[in-house]
């Protein structure tokens, strides 16, 4: 049978695609074997074309010599399910007040429901991924989350926020064994103490930890904004540590932006770069991964990123 020839304009695509895929090269040697832990959470979670590329993009970092580590929220998905069963629910400080009730919940929902489905939105495009949740292998110790607001001329106040915590160590055989063997770990941030009470943990607070305890490459945070952006609306694309301190003191970070760069400064000391990424953006993990500008705000220890990225 004869070969249909290729015309001009297919050629010219697929040097083009050819290119592309060379051009990736220098990023993939650099990064082959390392750990990228993702946060996964925001509309990225929520648009059906978005949560399959971020599949397939986790599913080509597996293929090509990564080891991809997922770590997912689902606060939207706990605040429908608290509704539909008439649990009331509080904030204090951004944070959910977690009784009893409410933690039964927060395991179901992160657990049972969301956990899985990413699991299975991986394997069902060719992955092969595993679930978990701190309690599995005790993966996640957790301790009580201590929260106190500063009041102006009095002492301040200690909140009880419940069952919410904080990760006190991670058990990072677990982990690597699941990475051995060819698996991505899907990771729910729940968390166990010594007694077996479980706690709630912030999934990003988790995501750091893990990447922390892995000595991971990198460290990606999705949200639903392209970075942190100065006074003037600009993209701020790297900071030093001194540097987001110092947003922070001078109001530029401010709202849900804080607790997101107070993640990434406490991993840089051990991850070599964290960044806040839009998971808005169709395949945001390839672009911030394999391209030379990147396309969110990295967080690194020394004064200015190399002109790479790498």
């Amino acid at each position: 049978m004869k070969k249909e020839s290729i015309s001009q304009r297919d050629m010219k695509r697929y040097q083009l695609q050819a290119k592309s895929i060379i051009e990736t090269l220098p990023f993939i040697t650099d990064f082959y074997g390392k750990t990228i832990v993702i946060k996964y959470g925001g509309n990225a979670m929520i648009d059906e074309k978005l949560k399959r590329a971020f599949a397939l993009n986790v599913i080509l970092l597996k293929y090509i010599g990564l080891n991809p580590v997922i770590v997912h929220g689902g606060g939207p998905q706990i605040g429908s399910m608290l509704k539909a069963l008439n649990i009331e629910s509080q904030f204090r400080e951004g944070y959910r007040v977690t009784d009893d009730a409410t933690m039964d919940v927060v395991e179901m929902v992160l657990v049972g429901k969301v956990n899985k489905e990413i699991v299975n939105l991986i394997n069902l495009n060719g992955g092969s991924a595993v679930g978990l949740s701190g309690k599995d292998g005790m993966l996640i110790k957790a301790e009580p989350k201590e929260l106190s607001v500063e009041k102006k001329n009095a002492p301040p106040e200690i909140i009880d926020l419940g069952k919410v915590g904080e990760v006190s160590s991670i058990n990072t055989a677990l982990i690597r064994s699941l990475e051995t063997d060819g698996f991505i770990p899907v990771i729910a941030p729940v968390g166990v103490d010594d007694e077996g009470n479980t706690y709630n943990i912030n999934a990003d607070s988790v995501a750091g930890a893990i990447a922390s305890a892995l000595g991971a490459k990198r460290l990606y945070l999705l949200t639903d904004v392209p970075g942190l952006l100065d006074a003037d609306g600009e993209l701020i694309t790297h900071l030093s540590h001194k540097e987001a301190f110092d947003c922070i003191d001078s109001g530029v970070i401010t709202g849900g932006m804080i607790p997101k760069i107070k993640c990434c400064i406490e991993a840089v000391p051990d991850v070599e770069k964290a960044a806040i990424i839009d998971g808005r953006v169709e395949n945001c993990i390839l672009l911030e991964l394999f391209t030379k500008s990147g396309i969110g705000t990295e967080v690194i220890e020394e004064k200015q990123p190399s002109p790479d990225r790498l």
